[in-house]
């Protein structure tokens, strides 16, 4: 009980996750904090919205952004792995790879003439620049499944689509969310320029903050971006981890 306890309590997810939380509803009251770091600035603290609001609206954009990359890459990094669209992987992952090319802001300037200032032109320059690592993570996790194994599942009756569901896709999954986990964070920081086209984000106080010459603005989004990039990347990490023994112990159990 004692070693949990001290595993809780020294746990750098937790403290991180905590200072997260206390900069997101507690920044009001470091205007005195802000103001000593720079006094020539009259309003120090970011209050046109309450930075609550904007993690909730900065993790909707990147959560809706990534489950499209996410959904769009698996399949592409599926459908190039079967007999029938090996030909194509070459194709898919140039066209995919050029989709990281274009610089969002470039997306975005070409987006929003047609699509107007909302958060469609940001979707859209989020899923391009988010589809590359979801695609190359499925391709390398299910070329990284043994041989032995589809050869067992063969042997056992399976169809392809089940050998995919019940042999593959799970054998593959820690290198999937590698992937995912790459995508996700590169989205997170990303999505901060969807502010330049009136989208409510973490963004908003760094695109006002160097508009206005307020560099406290712009520490303030940028340490909250910085600190809510490093919380997720450590819960996919033990996510990752957590599907390893998991598959260790499968694989334990059916040896014995």
């Amino acid at each position: 009980m004692k070693r949990v306890v001290v595993r809780i309590i020294t746990d750098p997810l937790l403290w991180l996750f905590a200072l997260l939380l206390a900069l997101i509803f507690g920044m009001t009251s470091l205007g005195g904090l802000f103001h000593w770091m720079f006094p020539a600035l009259s309003r120090p603290v970011y209050q046109q919205e309450s930075f609550a609001a904007l993690v909730q609206a900065h993790l909707l954009l990147v959560s809706i952004s990534s489950l499209i990359a996410v959904v769009i890459g698996v399949a592409a990094g599926v459908g190039v792995t079967r007999p029938a669209g090996k030909e194509f992987r070459s194709l898919v992952e140039t066209l995919v790879a050029m989709g990281q090319t274009f610089p969002p802001v470039a997306v975005l300037a070409v987006a929003v003439p047609v699509m107007g200032f909302s958060e469609k032109p940001a979707i859209i320059a989020l899923v391009l620049y988010g589809l590359l690592p979801v695609l190359q993570g499925t391709i390398a996790g299910i070329e990284s499944v043994p041989a032995s194994a589809r050869e067992i599942a063969q042997g056992v009756g399976m169809s392809r689509g089940q050998m995919l569901r019940k042999v593959e896709i799970p054998l593959a999954a820690p290198v999937i969310i590698s992937g995912i986990r790459t995508s996700v964070i590169i989205n997170i920081g990303t999505a901060a320029i969807a502010s330049s086209v009136g989208t409510l984000s973490l963004g908003s106080p760094i695109i006002i903050g160097l508009s206005g010459f307020n560099t406290a603005y712009v520490l303030q989004g940028a340490v909250i971006v910085a600190l809510l990039a490093i919380c997720v990347d450590m819960v996919f990490e033990r996510w990752s981890h957590w599907l390893q023994r998991w598959q260790q112990r499968s694989a334990d159990e059916s040896v014995r």
